[in-house]
């Protein structure tokens, strides 16, 4: 698969000082076009718009979590197939296998690297493109 044909993230993060590290890590490091956006809300709001290629959506969230966030995002015209990844720093392994079950292609931990967050999100992505046309 082309990794050039991931360019736009919609980056969903309540905290404020995440969102900025993880942003500099997509855009700077990671050449991405990104939407940033601090709720499930404000998310479905910018997301048919934006039109991302994947979403990059936080789990713990006030009012609308990322579980909420995913089920209102599938629901919006053009993003029902539209790839998710979560991020938490809650990673058991039922967890994960709990998030896969709702549809995310993977989990991101947190914390994560910022240095590496990037490809991290490139070779999910890359992951389930190849899964897909098997």
């Amino acid at each position: 698969m082309n990794p050039d044909l991931l360019k736009k993230i919609l980056y969903v993060e309540d905290e404020p000082d995440i969102q900025t590290v993880a942003t500099m890590a997509l855009q700077a490091l990671g050449g991405f076009e990104l939407e940033c956006c601090s709720s499930g809300a404000e998310a479905a709001a910018k997301a048919p718009a934006f039109e991302p290629d994947v979403i990059l959506l936080d789990v713990m969230m006030p009012v609308m979590d990322g579980p909420s966030t995913l089920q209102a995002l599938r629901q919006l015209p053009g993003l029902a197939l539209t790839p998710v990844i979560f991020m938490t720093a809650k990673v058991q392994p039922q967890e994960v296998a709990h998030y896969r079950a709702l549809g995310a292609l993977d989990v991101i931990h947190k914390p994560f690297d910022p240095m590496s967050l990037a490809d991290q999100v490139r070779q999910i992505w890359l992951h389930a493109e190849a899964f897909d046309l098997e």
